[in-house]
């Protein structure tokens, strides 16, 4: 008889139960009140990634550094395999000595086709002097005839002479213009021999830069995140072998509905508390505020989630203060990110306490 009764008081105990655990969840949950000025969105820490890719296809000879190791820019981080780069090299290098040898033998040849004309110039002023001479004798020869002073077989004879002499000279003229030719040629020889010293240097070039290239190293300073490839891999050109976490462009991404991101502006004051250590405030400013809204992402609970349109927002941690911390700094962290809307606001007591400098 007593066990229905008790009911309605169990049902009541129970309704009260969910009521204070209701109660509870909403404080809990609640977030904490910010003065006029302020705004808050939570976001999560990034950082710039960066691919250590090889340049050209090769081997991966020996890598250096492990996942989590800290690096400073222009540190080695791994050596491609060079030995094919090393032969093609050799080979270019030998044929720019051919090259050489190629000039100097052009050149000579250039020499001799200049003698070659210098001669035959030579012989055309002798050959004209013969034919001068010849005409003289066979004009002579005509008047003489006249009067039987001399046969007319004479007379045939310098005839004979005088044509060979023309004959001569046009064959002269003929070897000039050879020569002349020649010489051209030779110097288009000399030409192409330079060009081809020209594109043996610039083989040389190009395959020792594969080769200073295939020394792979850390464009800045930052954390090995995780090794994609293992030494005696091949990979293609452009193949990823590790991948860099630069440390000194540190940022938490968040997002604000319109109207507050409305008042935003590029270098505004801003604080990143972490979950992971709440009782340190971050100095940051506003580096990035997108020109165009975009929905809520699913993974980004704000506030007021009823408010479909959302800015995104990058809250930058100063380079200098990230090289101080620069073993704590890790990506991926949650956290809240406050910042000013009103740049005559004064900062809650809560986020003037434990400031990293």
């Amino acid at each position: 008889m007593n066990i229905p009764l008790a009911r309605p008081w169990l049902v009541l105990v129970l309704v009260l139960f969910v009521a204070g655990g209701a109660y509870l969840a909403w404080r809990a949950l609640k977030p904490s009140s910010l003065p006029d000025g302020i705004a808050a969105s939570n976001g999560r820490v990034e950082a710039i990634d960066i691919d250590i890719s090889t340049k050209i296809a090769g081997k991966i000879k020996s890598i250096l550094v492990d996942e989590g190791d800290f690096v400073t820019a222009g540190q080695v981080l791994a050596y491609m395999d060079t030995a094919q780069l090393q032969a093609q090299r050799r080979e270019a290098e030998a044929q720019l000595q051919r090259a050489i040898v190629g000039v100097e033998s052009a050149q000579s040849l250039v020499r001799q086709r200049e003698a070659e004309r210098t001669a035959a110039v030579a012989t055309i002023a002798q050959r004209e002097a013969d034919l001068d001479a010849a005409q003289r004798r066979f004009a002579r020869s005509q008047q003489l005839v006249k009067s039987d002073h001399i046969s007319q077989q004479a007379v045939d004879d310098d005839r004979a002479r005088a044509q060979g002499a023309t004959a001569a000279v046009a064959a002269a003229n003929a070897q000039l213009a050879a020569s002349e030719a020649a010489i051209s040629a030779a110097k288009s020889q000399v030409i192409d021999a330079k060009a081809a010293i020209d594109a043996s240097r610039a083989t040389i070039d190009r395959i020792s830069v594969d080769i200073n290239d295939s020394t792979l190293r850390s464009p800045r300073d930052g954390r090995i995140q995780f090794r994609v490839a293992q030494e005696g891999e091949v990979l293609s050109a452009g193949g990823r072998l590790l991948n860099l976490v630069d440390l000194g462009d540190v940022y938490m991404t968040f997002f604000l509905p319109t109207e507050q991101a409305g008042r935003v502006t590029l270098g505004d004051d801003a604080r990143i508390v972490l979950d992971a250590v709440p009782e340190w405030i971050i100095p940051a400013q506003i580096s990035f505020v997108a020109d165009v809204a975009q929905f809520t992402p699913k993974t980004v609970e704000t506030a007021r989630e009823r408010q479909k349109l959302v800015f995104r927002l990058k809250a930058r941690i100063s380079p200098d203060l990230l090289r101080k911390y620069i073993r704590q700094v890790k990506t991926g962290l949650p956290g809240m990110a406050y910042v000013k809307l009103n740049p005559k606001a004064d900062w809650p007591a809560a986020l003037t306490g434990t400031l990293l400098q």
